[in-house]
């Protein structure tokens, strides 16, 4: 009896050994691994980059500088404690990673790539909507948070637990947890501010799209009368536009709300508000109204900005125009002021269904425009925002079925230079091809907020604070 225990408890064992390679034939291509993690450039406190390699293989090895993983099956899954090890001892150099493969009862080696790990870490928190890929389900939205060091995820908001109700992203105030907002559509919504976990629901009538002023005492917003519109083409599925849009700012002090003529012209679609970190600016989008939607074509949004003043609350009286290349949406102004990032369609205001929508970086200091051509696939590549530290931005790109949106981030090195973007790693490689909702409008933190998707729906039952 003793010995049959032995036998038993060693069998498991040695069937979950995997073989190490012998009499390995070299393969001079990259390794088809998923998510396509081949020289990419990684902060040092990013999750396991783990992967499946998309061939029918037995077994695999990979080798990431001192770290070896053995496992049986397609699937490159890290222990995430030796992960944090490779990673601390890799900061500021390059990993050469191999994967070996045994196909068809032969271990084929694939050209080495390499992982540069920068000690310039990216905001460890991501919050981000997950909404269906289509226009029929519009309120069967999530609003989560994901510690992108680790793969533990949390609700902000749950259409189940908020009567099936169209929810607006989650935005920080200068990336901090301590101060943010949602937005909840639909009759008794409103706007949740969050400070430091007290929840209050604000009605500030309209709002779409809204920043932070850097003190947090004003957000910047866009007003909307958005009109679905459906095309003919089968190449295209869906468009959105403005029928009119406004920009204001609301005073969360004195809950007042300051308006301009020149950002509620009747003959401009203004849209997109976003402060500049040093509260002097307000940048956002602005088009000639066109006759809609059968001009929707020549409909051509350019960047501007006009003055600010946080001391009184009070918007300039010029205009200046920064880019009018295409149409123009989403700027977002790097923390350190030196870029404004932004998105470029053929036209319109709502490039997620636009697959010639990408991303464009213009230098604040210089006025030079880099498109950003290692960033950017032949899909939709845009709703982006940046890391504290100016160094990384995350933006939603469908670049791998033209349908899904997934988080990539990107590396801005101190000269500006962009690097090739990587997917948010998941702790299931297959995780992506299960996956049936986009990620929408990502937005990066410096920590977890103090709440959840509970005291948002305690603070819905709330009177809404009126402005004025």
């Amino acid at each position: 009896m003793r010995r049959l225990f032995y036998i038993f408890t060693f069998l498991p064992f040695y069937l979950s050994c995997a073989p190490t390679p012998e009499n390995v034939q070299q393969n001079s291509e990259l390794p088809p691994i998923y998510p396509d993690y081949c020289d990419v450039t990684v902060p040092e406190n990013i999750a396991p980059l783990n992967f499946l390699l998309r061939a029918n293989c037995e077994a695999i090895e990979v080798r990431a500088g001192e770290l070896t993983l053995n496992t049986r099956g397609n699937e490159a899954v890290f222990d995430i404690d030796d992960w944090k090890m490779l990673m601390q001892q890799s900061a500021d150099k390059e990993i050469e990673v191999t994967v070996t493969a045994l196909i068809d009862g032969t271990w084929t080696q694939y050209k080495s790539f390499k992982w540069q790990v920068v000690s310039d870490k990216v905001d460890p928190y991501l919050t981000y909507r997950l909404i269906e890929p289509d226009y029929e389900i519009w309120n069967h939205v999530q609003i989560q948070q994901r510690c992108v060091e680790n793969f533990d995820v949390n609700a902000l908001g749950h259409h189940e637990q908020l009567e099936n109700r169209c929810m607006n992203c989650h935005t920080y105030a200068n990336q901090d947890p301590g101060l943010s907002m949602m937005y909840v559509r639909g009759p008794g919504g409103g706007a949740i501010l969050n400070r430091n976990g007290q929840l209050s629901k604000l009605n500030i009538p309209g709002s779409v799209y809204f920043c932070f002023s850097p003190t947090g005492r004003y957000i910047t917003y866009s007003t909307q009368k958005i009109i679905p519109a459906f095309h003919s083409l089968a190449s295209k599925r869906l468009e959105v536009y403005d029928a009119a849009s406004n920009v204001y700012v609301a005073d969360m002090q004195e809950h007042r709300i300051i308006s301009s003529p020149l950002l509620t012209d009747s003959l401009k679609f203004e849209t997109f508000p976003t402060f500049s970190p040093d509260g002097k600016y307000i940048y956002y989008c602005s088009a000639d109204t066109v006759s809609l939607p059968q001009d929707i074509r020549n409909l051509q949004y350019s960047l501007v900005r006009i003055p600010f003043n946080e001391s009184d609350g009070t918007i300039g009286t010029k205009i200046d125009t920064l880019f009018s290349q295409r149409s123009v949406c989403h700027p977002r102004i790097s923390p350190d002021g030196r870029f404004v990032l932004f998105t470029v369609a053929d036209y319109g205001t709502f490039p997620i269904w636009h697959p010639e929508a990408d991303l464009q970086m213009m230098n604040l200091q210089t006025g030079a425009v880099d498109s950003l051509s290692i960033v950017n696939s032949q899909k939709s590549d845009t709703y982006h925002s940046w890391s504290s530290n100016s160094h990384w931005f995350v933006f939603a790109s469908k670049r791998d079925d033209g349908l899904y949106g997934k988080p990539y981030f990107c590396y801005v090195d101190k000269d500006g230079k962009a690097h090739k973007p990587f997917c948010l790693p998941q702790q299931y490689p297959t995780f992506y091809d299960n996956n049936l909702k986009s990620f929408n409008a990502p937005e990066l933190g410096k920590g977890k907020v103090p709440f959840d998707v509970d005291d948002v729906a305690k603070v819905m039952k709330e009177q809404a604070i009126p402005f004025k």
